[in-house]
């Protein structure tokens, strides 16, 4: 359970090497969150974070995970919340892709597709209905602020952060009543090894900057976390733009 300041005592990170979800465990773990499952591809740099969070005090295991591989989901998963419950969730996996080669590989613009949405609706599915057996939980899902409006440069990319902001919303509101809570975060560009060598946007930000948003959303109950907040404004009137106009625009 959450204890008085609402600081989970225990997280599940589905994918575990994530720079946001490394960033929001040790954020917590420093607080007072003991238990730390990092669910991803075993891969000695899964095992390296572990090994971390174990460092810092927690009790830190890892769990073989596929985004893409939604048959072994619930297996997995199960796996994990029949240990003990899980006061926090945090799906943290996604790929970019690579918008100009994806145009012209549709299975690599699919595979994007299928890890950002499918992945996440099979895995946010699995866990929502641990949580809502346990009767309570967070389901802190990372979306991005690129599924508020398709933009041409990164639209494969945009468009399947869309369809899990739009799931999650809905999941939220499904689960309103039963003890669990959905939160969006939305970040706008993170400075990160997955934006490495890309050209900075404005109000960039870093995994740090996001944990630290994902932890007070916590403390808040929030649920949609901008970061940094000022994007909430910059995306509600960019919503607005004229797509003739839009398109003329350096997004």
């Amino acid at each position: 359970m959450k204890d008085a300041f609402g600081t989970p005592q225990s997280l599940l990170v589905l994918g575990g090497s994530s720079e946001i979800g490394l960033a929001t465990a040790r954020r917590l773990v420093a607080r007072r969150t003991r238990t730390v499952w990092l669910a991803g591809r075993p891969s000695p740099a899964l095992e390296a974070a572990a090994a971390q969070l174990r460092d810092m005090g927690a009790d830190a295991r890892t769990v073989a995970f596929d985004a893409l591989d939604s048959a072994t989901h619930e297996m997995a998963l199960g796996k994990v919340f029949a240990e003990g419950d899980i006061d926090m969730v945090l799906l943290a996996f996604g790929i970019l892709g690579d918008q100009q080669h994806d145009e012209d590989q549709p299975l690599a613009a699919v595979r994007v597709a299928q890890t950002n949405y499918t992945g996440a609706v099979s895995a946010g599915l699995v866990c929502a209905n641990a949580l809502k057996n346990q009767g309570h939980g967070s389901l802190v899902v990372l979306s991005s602020v690129a599924g508020e409006r398709a933009r041409r440069a990164n639209y494969i990319y945009g468009s399947s952060k869309a369809g899990l902001d739009a799931f999650a919303q809905g999941l939220g509101d499904a689960l309103h009543t039963t003890g669990v809570h959905v939160m969006v975060v939305r970040p706008g560009f993170v400075r990160s090894k997955m934006t490495a060598g890309m050209t900075e946007a404005p109000l960039a930000t870093t995994p740090d900057a996001v944990a630290a948003a994902i932890e007070t959303g916590l403390r808040r109950r929030s649920e949609t976390v901008w970061v940094p907040g000022a994007l909430r404004i910059v995306m509600s009137a960019l919503r607005h733009v004229p797509r003739p106009v839009f398109r003329k625009l350096p997004v």
